[in-house]
């Protein structure tokens, strides 16, 4: 699979994770917690941060009845009215740009999830580098077939989906310019559990589709995508927060900035530890030859004796004859006379 370039960073097979920080809307309406947000996360370890960019009449209708109220009492937003959640969530259109200039001066930069056509030209107006599509807009066919005809790469979660709508939401942004496609393994429950991420199917993902992947986490801690990262996973999507506990709508699934460091380096160390196939010494281990165990004369010898398990053993250090010539060198004699602590060698026998 072909490396895919972000802005000013490389997503590759060979390359480390690359680290998104999930805004969301943990800015609470505040522009001064916001750029916090996007100080923070550059200060993590975030290689970006990601907006949404939405408004709640771009996403629902303002009914306040039946399926327009979320019922699920497991839901972290029961019996919230969905246009008013949307409201409280979403990420005012004129921050954007405040948000994009202040990441570019950390180092680090901003892009978005479109809800809606109008929020794709808006945001090609601040030259998105990169359109992230969400697990529940991935069946918006006229909304993807729109992103990629921007020609910019698109990153897209797989959540709440069949193999078939994946398939289906791949082939419309392929069939429409999308050259460049990075395809998240995501559970759309908040939080979700270890055991239903499932992050075996990354590899799965990548053969099928031919193309870049990753996880969007949205377990608790950071294990999920340390073993996602390991099997192939090289895009980690994490919601962000100043402080869990000054709320947000997301706040209760989303790392602080020392969890997100964590995340950045442990993500990162496992991408290392990778590495290749290989068996034998390496270089780095040639001094630790020493602390292997080696054969040695273990008392004073004379010319002539016979070498019994009394007079050798197999000891460290290891600079002696390798313990598998033991049994051959027993029952035979020194050539001469040796101290105690002598290392054994082949020009010791016979």
């Amino acid at each position: 699979m072909q490396d895919i370039k972000i802005y000013n960073r490389q997503i590759g097979e060979n390359h480390p994770p690359f680290v998104i920080a999930e805004m969301s809307g943990n800015h609470n309406q505040s522009l001064e917690k916001a750029l916090a947000i996007v100080d923070a996360a550059a200060a993590a370890g975030a290689h970006a941060v990601k907006l949404q960019t939405y408004t709640p009449d771009t996403l629902t209708i303002d009914v306040r009845h039946g399926e327009f109220c979320i019922e699920d009492p497991k839901s972290l937003w029961y019996k919230r009215n969905l246009y008013e959640l949307y409201r409280e969530a979403m990420t005012p259109w004129e921050w954007h740009k405040a948000l994009f200039d202040r990441a570019k001066e950390k180092g680090i930069f901003c892009f978005s999830t479109p809800f809606d056509d109008t929020a794709v030209d808006f945001l090609e107006e601040l030259d998105m580098p990169v359109y992230k599509v969400a697990s529940f807009e991935n069946n918006h066919l006229p909304l993807l077939k729109k992103i990629a005809r921007t020609g910019k790469p698109v990153i897209m979660s797989t959540g709440i989906s069949e193999l078939a709508d994946i398939e289906i939401a791949v082939r419309t942004l392929r069939d429409n310019g999308c050259k460049d496609l990075v395809l998240l393994k995501c559970t759309s429950t908040y939080p979700a559990t270890p055991e239903n991420t499932n992050v075996r199917t990354i590899p799965h993902l990548a053969t099928l589709f031919n193309c870049m992947v990753g996880l969007s986490d949205h377990t608790l801690g950071i294990g999920a995508s340390v073993a996602a990262v390991a099997l192939g996973a090289r895009v980690i999507e994490k919601h962000f927060t100043l402080d869990r506990s000054e709320g947000g709508v997301d706040s209760a699934f989303s790392m602080e900035p020392n969890e997100f460091r964590s995340l950045v380096d442990e993500t990162e160390r496992c991408f290392l530890s990778l590495g290749e196939v290989k068996y034998g010494i390496l270089p780095d281990e040639q001094k630790s030859k020493t602390f292997k165990r080696s054969i040695y004369v273990v008392e004073d010898m004379n010319e002539g004796d016979v070498f019994t398990e009394q007079n050798i053993r197999i000891i460290r250090p290891g600079l002696g004859m390798a313990p598998k010539y033991m049994e051959n060198v027993l029952g035979k004699k020194i050539n001469r006379s040796v101290k105690k602590g002598t290392a054994l060698t082949f020009d010791l026998i016979g």
